[in-house]
Protein backbone atom coordinates (compact mmCIF):
# COMPACT_ATOMS: atom_id res chain seq x y z
CA UNK A 1 0.00 0.00 0.00
CA UNK A 2 1.24 3.72 -1.02
CA UNK A 3 1.29 5.66 2.53
CA UNK A 4 2.06 8.66 0.93
CA UNK A 5 -0.41 11.97 -0.03
CA UNK A 6 0.43 12.66 -4.06
CA UNK A 7 2.79 15.12 -4.42
CA UNK A 8 0.29 16.68 -7.41
CA UNK A 9 -2.12 17.06 -4.70
CA UNK A 10 -2.52 20.72 -3.15
CA UNK A 11 -2.60 20.14 0.39
CA UNK A 12 -1.92 22.32 3.34
CA UNK A 13 0.38 18.87 4.10
CA UNK A 14 4.07 17.71 2.81
CA UNK A 15 4.14 15.27 0.33
CA UNK A 16 5.76 11.81 1.83
CA UNK A 17 8.38 10.49 -0.21
CA UNK A 18 9.84 7.15 1.02
CA UNK A 19 12.85 6.97 -0.74
CA UNK A 20 14.02 10.30 0.55
CA UNK A 21 12.95 8.96 4.21
CA UNK A 22 14.67 5.20 3.63
CA UNK A 23 18.09 7.36 3.58
CA UNK A 24 17.68 8.21 7.40
CA UNK A 25 18.09 4.94 9.91
CA UNK A 26 18.32 5.47 13.06
CA UNK A 27 18.10 2.89 16.01
CA UNK A 28 15.87 3.05 18.68
CA UNK A 29 17.03 4.55 22.23
CA UNK A 30 15.50 3.55 25.28
CA UNK A 31 13.85 0.53 23.38
CA UNK A 32 11.90 -0.65 26.35
CA UNK A 33 10.37 2.43 27.14
CA UNK A 34 6.13 2.19 27.05
CA UNK A 35 4.57 4.27 24.58
CA UNK A 36 1.01 5.33 23.71
CA UNK A 37 0.70 7.69 20.47
CA UNK A 38 -2.48 9.52 21.28
CA UNK A 39 -2.40 10.62 17.86
CA UNK A 40 -2.87 9.29 14.19
CA UNK A 41 -4.81 8.79 10.79
CA UNK A 42 -5.92 6.14 8.80
CA UNK A 43 -6.94 7.47 5.86
CA UNK A 44 -7.93 6.28 1.86
CA UNK A 45 -9.13 9.21 -0.85
CA UNK A 46 -7.92 10.53 -3.41
CA UNK A 47 -6.94 14.50 -2.25
CA UNK A 48 -5.34 12.60 0.63
CA UNK A 49 -3.60 9.29 -0.36
CA UNK A 50 -3.61 6.30 1.41
CA UNK A 51 -2.24 5.06 4.95
CA UNK A 52 -3.82 2.38 6.85
CA UNK A 53 -3.66 -0.65 9.02
CA UNK A 54 -0.27 -2.29 7.57
CA UNK A 55 1.05 1.67 6.69
CA UNK A 56 0.68 2.47 10.38
CA UNK A 57 2.44 -1.09 11.43
CA UNK A 58 4.75 -0.64 8.99
CA UNK A 59 5.57 2.05 10.95
CA UNK A 60 5.18 1.11 14.42
CA UNK A 61 7.36 -1.76 13.16
CA UNK A 62 10.94 0.64 13.81
CA UNK A 63 11.98 -0.57 17.50
CA UNK A 64 10.12 1.82 19.78
CA UNK A 65 8.01 -0.21 22.61
CA UNK A 66 4.48 1.41 20.81
CA UNK A 67 2.08 -0.84 22.99
CA UNK A 68 -1.34 1.52 22.02
CA UNK A 69 -2.93 4.22 19.78
CA UNK A 70 -5.59 6.75 19.58
CA UNK A 71 -7.50 7.46 16.17
CA UNK A 72 -8.13 10.81 15.57
CA UNK A 73 -11.24 11.92 12.83
CA UNK A 74 -10.29 12.83 9.47
CA UNK A 75 -13.58 13.28 8.40
CA UNK A 76 -13.18 10.66 6.63
CA UNK A 77 -14.88 7.12 6.05
CA UNK A 78 -18.23 8.67 6.68
CA UNK A 79 -21.22 6.88 5.88
CA UNK A 80 -22.61 7.33 1.99
CA UNK A 81 -26.08 7.59 2.87
CA UNK A 82 -28.84 8.34 6.15
CA UNK A 83 -28.85 11.94 7.75
CA UNK A 84 -26.17 13.93 7.05
CA UNK A 85 -25.43 14.67 10.35
CA UNK A 86 -25.03 10.85 11.38
CA UNK A 87 -22.97 9.89 8.39
CA UNK A 88 -19.91 10.88 10.80
CA UNK A 89 -20.83 7.60 12.77
CA UNK A 90 -19.17 5.81 9.95
CA UNK A 91 -15.73 6.57 10.84
CA UNK A 92 -16.07 5.69 14.43
CA UNK A 93 -17.02 2.29 12.77
CA UNK A 94 -14.51 1.60 10.69
CA UNK A 95 -11.75 2.87 13.33
CA UNK A 96 -13.86 0.17 15.61
CA UNK A 97 -12.99 -2.25 13.23
CA UNK A 98 -9.34 -1.27 13.21
CA UNK A 99 -9.15 -1.90 17.10
CA UNK A 100 -10.62 -4.95 16.70
CA UNK A 101 -8.47 -6.68 14.51
CA UNK A 102 -5.58 -5.36 16.51
CA UNK A 103 -7.48 -6.49 19.62
CA UNK A 104 -7.58 -10.29 18.02
CA UNK A 105 -3.53 -10.07 18.35
CA UNK A 106 -3.24 -11.39 14.97
CA UNK A 107 -1.34 -8.09 13.37
CA UNK A 108 1.19 -7.93 17.02
CA UNK A 109 1.42 -6.60 19.97
CA UNK A 110 0.29 -2.53 19.34
CA UNK A 111 -3.51 -1.90 20.19
CA UNK A 112 -4.21 0.21 16.90
CA UNK A 113 -7.15 2.57 17.77
CA UNK A 114 -7.43 1.37 21.37
CA UNK A 115 -9.27 4.96 22.20
CA UNK A 116 -11.05 6.80 19.12
CA UNK A 117 -11.88 10.07 18.77
CA UNK A 118 -14.22 11.40 16.25
CA UNK A 119 -15.71 14.38 14.57
CA UNK A 120 -18.77 16.48 16.11
CA UNK A 121 -20.38 19.02 14.33
CA UNK A 122 -21.43 20.95 17.05
CA UNK A 123 -22.87 23.84 15.08
CA UNK A 124 -25.85 21.52 15.20
CA UNK A 125 -25.68 22.51 19.02
CA UNK A 126 -28.03 20.37 21.34
CA UNK A 127 -29.14 18.09 18.90
CA UNK A 128 -25.14 16.71 18.09
CA UNK A 129 -26.29 14.79 21.56
CA UNK A 130 -28.14 12.12 19.51
CA UNK A 131 -25.03 11.70 16.75
CA UNK A 132 -22.64 11.45 20.01
CA UNK A 133 -24.75 8.64 21.52
CA UNK A 134 -24.84 6.86 18.24
CA UNK A 135 -21.03 7.49 18.32
CA UNK A 136 -20.60 5.73 21.95
CA UNK A 137 -22.78 2.66 20.31
CA UNK A 138 -20.85 2.37 17.55
CA UNK A 139 -16.95 3.02 19.56
CA UNK A 140 -17.93 -0.52 21.07
CA UNK A 141 -16.50 1.28 24.37
CA UNK A 142 -13.47 2.55 22.65
CA UNK A 143 -14.95 6.14 21.88
CA UNK A 144 -13.62 9.04 24.36
CA UNK A 145 -14.64 12.02 22.44
CA UNK A 146 -14.49 14.47 19.88
CA UNK A 147 -12.57 16.91 17.78
CA UNK A 148 -13.69 20.46 16.56
CA UNK A 149 -11.15 21.67 14.32
CA UNK A 150 -11.64 25.68 14.52
CA UNK A 151 -7.80 26.90 12.36
CA UNK A 152 -8.41 29.47 10.63
CA UNK A 153 -6.49 32.46 8.99
CA UNK A 154 -6.92 35.08 6.22
CA UNK A 155 -3.31 33.67 4.48
CA UNK A 156 -4.49 29.87 4.76
CA UNK A 157 -4.67 29.15 1.22
CA UNK A 158 -1.31 30.32 0.58
CA UNK A 159 0.16 26.89 2.25
CA UNK A 160 -3.15 24.70 1.20
CA UNK A 161 -5.27 24.94 3.52
CA UNK A 162 -8.53 25.27 1.92
CA UNK A 163 -11.55 24.53 4.04
CA UNK A 164 -12.29 28.00 5.39
CA UNK A 165 -14.10 28.26 9.05
CA UNK A 166 -14.99 31.20 10.90
CA UNK A 167 -13.14 32.80 13.05
CA UNK A 168 -13.93 32.90 16.98
CA UNK A 169 -16.07 29.36 16.04
CA UNK A 170 -15.45 28.59 19.74
CA UNK A 171 -16.98 31.54 20.92
CA UNK A 172 -20.21 31.14 18.89
CA UNK A 173 -23.39 30.46 20.84
CA UNK A 174 -25.07 27.28 19.29
CA UNK A 175 -20.92 25.51 18.90
CA UNK A 176 -21.27 26.23 22.86
CA UNK A 177 -24.84 24.89 22.96
CA UNK A 178 -23.10 21.69 20.76
CA UNK A 179 -19.78 21.81 23.45
CA UNK A 180 -22.35 21.19 26.50
CA UNK A 181 -23.40 17.82 25.11
CA UNK A 182 -19.98 16.50 25.99
CA UNK A 183 -19.35 16.52 29.48
CA UNK A 184 -22.55 14.49 30.64
CA UNK A 185 -21.82 11.81 28.02
CA UNK A 186 -17.85 11.72 29.50
CA UNK A 187 -16.92 12.90 26.54
CA UNK A 188 -13.61 14.85 26.01
CA UNK A 189 -12.78 17.60 23.34
CA UNK A 190 -10.10 17.65 21.26
CA UNK A 191 -9.09 21.13 19.70
CA UNK A 192 -6.67 22.26 16.87
CA UNK A 193 -6.09 26.16 16.18
CA UNK A 194 -3.49 28.30 14.89
CA UNK A 195 -1.59 29.94 17.83
CA UNK A 196 -2.94 33.59 17.53
CA UNK A 197 -6.53 31.82 18.39
CA UNK A 198 -5.44 30.23 21.79
CA UNK A 199 -7.57 32.88 23.71
CA UNK A 200 -10.39 31.35 22.34
CA UNK A 201 -9.86 28.27 23.87
CA UNK A 202 -9.03 29.47 27.00
CA UNK A 203 -12.19 31.03 27.20
CA UNK A 204 -13.72 27.96 26.13
CA UNK A 205 -12.42 26.10 28.85
CA UNK A 206 -13.18 28.60 31.78
CA UNK A 207 -16.60 28.33 30.50
CA UNK A 208 -16.88 24.78 31.03
CA UNK A 209 -14.01 23.45 33.40
CA UNK A 210 -15.64 19.99 33.71
CA UNK A 211 -14.85 19.10 30.13
CA UNK A 212 -11.94 17.43 29.63
CA UNK A 213 -9.87 19.49 26.60
CA UNK A 214 -6.50 18.98 24.99
CA UNK A 215 -5.08 21.16 22.97
CA UNK A 216 -3.67 19.41 19.53
CA UNK A 217 0.26 20.28 18.14
CA UNK A 218 1.58 22.58 20.66
CA UNK A 219 -1.20 25.10 19.74
CA UNK A 220 -0.13 25.62 16.13
CA UNK A 221 2.37 28.49 15.90
CA UNK A 222 2.15 29.93 12.19
CA UNK A 223 5.80 30.36 10.52
CA UNK A 224 4.21 30.86 7.25
CA UNK A 225 2.48 33.97 5.54
CA UNK A 226 3.37 37.30 7.45
CA UNK A 227 4.57 34.86 10.17
CA UNK A 228 7.54 33.98 8.05
CA UNK A 229 10.75 35.04 9.58
CA UNK A 230 9.33 36.24 12.71
CA UNK A 231 9.66 33.27 14.91
CA UNK A 232 11.12 34.96 18.10
CA UNK A 233 8.35 37.12 18.00
CA UNK A 234 5.72 34.52 17.43
CA UNK A 235 7.33 32.48 20.06
CA UNK A 236 6.65 34.81 22.65
CA UNK A 237 2.85 35.45 21.90
CA UNK A 238 2.46 31.44 21.79
CA UNK A 239 3.85 30.96 25.05
CA UNK A 240 1.94 33.77 26.84
CA UNK A 241 -1.13 32.09 25.97
CA UNK A 242 -0.17 28.79 26.17
CA UNK A 243 0.80 29.69 29.82
CA UNK A 244 -2.46 31.11 30.19
CA UNK A 245 -4.04 28.16 28.80
CA UNK A 246 -2.19 25.62 31.54
CA UNK A 247 -3.23 27.94 34.49
CA UNK A 248 -6.90 25.77 33.15
CA UNK A 249 -6.46 22.36 34.95
CA UNK A 250 -8.82 20.57 32.69
CA UNK A 251 -6.85 21.33 29.67
CA UNK A 252 -3.56 18.83 28.52
CA UNK A 253 -1.54 19.12 25.58
CA UNK A 254 -0.15 17.13 22.92
CA UNK A 255 3.42 17.22 22.16
CA UNK A 256 3.89 16.84 18.32
CA UNK A 257 2.53 17.83 15.29
CA UNK A 258 5.98 20.36 14.37
CA UNK A 259 6.24 18.43 11.28
CA UNK A 260 3.21 20.25 9.58
CA UNK A 261 3.85 22.56 6.71
CA UNK A 262 2.31 25.90 8.80
CA UNK A 263 4.87 25.46 11.24
CA UNK A 264 7.65 26.60 8.60
CA UNK A 265 10.44 24.70 9.66
CA UNK A 266 12.46 23.14 6.53
CA UNK A 267 13.37 19.98 7.74
CA UNK A 268 11.65 18.43 4.62
CA UNK A 269 13.93 20.49 2.39
CA UNK A 270 17.43 18.86 3.45
CA UNK A 271 19.38 16.45 0.94
CA UNK A 272 19.08 13.74 3.57
CA UNK A 273 15.82 13.72 6.05
CA UNK A 274 16.55 15.43 9.62
CA UNK A 275 17.68 13.45 12.75
CA UNK A 276 16.39 13.19 15.77
CA UNK A 277 19.57 15.32 16.98
CA UNK A 278 17.78 18.05 14.30
CA UNK A 279 14.24 17.49 15.58
CA UNK A 280 15.22 17.89 19.16
CA UNK A 281 17.16 20.82 18.62
CA UNK A 282 14.63 22.80 16.22
CA UNK A 283 11.58 22.08 19.23
CA UNK A 284 13.16 22.27 22.43
CA UNK A 285 11.89 25.34 22.96
CA UNK A 286 8.28 24.99 22.38
CA UNK A 287 8.52 21.00 24.03
CA UNK A 288 9.94 22.45 26.87
CA UNK A 289 7.56 25.66 27.20
CA UNK A 290 4.60 23.26 27.32
CA UNK A 291 5.94 20.56 29.88
CA UNK A 292 7.19 23.60 32.38
CA UNK A 293 3.60 25.12 31.94
CA UNK A 294 1.12 21.95 32.18
CA UNK A 295 3.52 19.61 33.62
CA UNK A 296 4.39 15.70 32.49
CA UNK A 297 0.89 14.95 34.08
CA UNK A 298 -1.08 16.94 31.17
CA UNK A 299 1.36 16.81 28.45
CA UNK A 300 1.86 13.73 26.18
CA UNK A 301 4.03 13.14 23.07
CA UNK A 302 2.36 12.19 20.17
CA UNK A 303 3.12 11.61 16.31
CA UNK A 304 0.53 12.90 14.17
CA UNK A 305 1.14 10.12 11.62
CA UNK A 306 0.89 10.26 8.47
CA UNK A 307 0.39 13.94 8.09
CA UNK A 308 3.80 14.68 9.99
CA UNK A 309 5.83 11.59 7.52
CA UNK A 310 6.54 14.36 4.78
CA UNK A 311 8.48 16.15 7.31
CA UNK A 312 10.71 12.61 8.78
CA UNK A 313 10.28 8.85 10.04
CA UNK A 314 8.43 7.63 12.39
CA UNK A 315 11.23 5.74 14.43
CA UNK A 316 13.46 9.10 14.25
CA UNK A 317 10.42 10.99 16.11
CA UNK A 318 10.15 8.96 18.91
CA UNK A 319 14.09 8.97 19.43
CA UNK A 320 13.69 13.04 19.08
CA UNK A 321 11.20 13.19 21.89
CA UNK A 322 13.51 10.58 24.36
CA UNK A 323 16.33 13.29 23.52
CA UNK A 324 13.60 15.66 24.76
CA UNK A 325 12.98 14.04 27.94
CA UNK A 326 16.37 13.32 29.11
CA UNK A 327 15.98 15.03 31.85
CA UNK A 328 13.23 14.11 33.15
CA UNK A 329 12.36 11.58 35.97
CA UNK A 330 11.17 8.03 34.97
CA UNK A 331 7.70 8.97 36.32
CA UNK A 332 7.90 11.90 34.71
CA UNK A 333 9.14 9.81 31.40
CA UNK A 334 6.32 7.53 32.15
CA UNK A 335 3.64 10.28 31.84
CA UNK A 336 5.48 12.10 28.83
CA UNK A 337 4.81 8.74 26.86
CA UNK A 338 2.09 6.78 28.05
CA UNK A 339 0.87 7.64 31.52
CA UNK A 340 -1.06 10.62 30.41
CA UNK A 341 -2.51 9.66 27.59
CA UNK A 342 -3.49 6.41 29.16
CA UNK A 343 -5.63 8.58 31.79
CA UNK A 344 -7.03 11.31 29.42
CA UNK A 345 -8.63 8.33 26.60
CA UNK A 346 -9.20 6.09 29.77
CA UNK A 347 -6.98 3.10 27.91
CA UNK A 348 -5.81 1.77 30.99
CA UNK A 349 -2.52 0.92 30.01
Amino acid sequence: MASTIPAGTISSHLAVRPDWLALRREAALEPELTIVDPHHHLIDRPESGRYLLPDLLADIDSGHNVVATVYLEWLSMYRADGPEEMRPVGEIEFANGVAAMCASGSYGKPRVCAGIVGHGELTLGSRVAKVLEAMIVAGGGRFRGIRFISASDPEQAQWGATLSRPEGWLRDAKVREGFAQLAPLGLSFDSYMYHPQLGDLVDLARAFPATPIVLNHVGGTIGLGRYKGKRETVFADWSARIRELAACPNVHVKLGGLGMKVFGFDVHEGELPPSSEQLATAWRPYIETCIEAFGPSRAMFESNFPVDKGSYGYGVFWNACKRLAQGASASEKADLFHGTASRFYRLGI
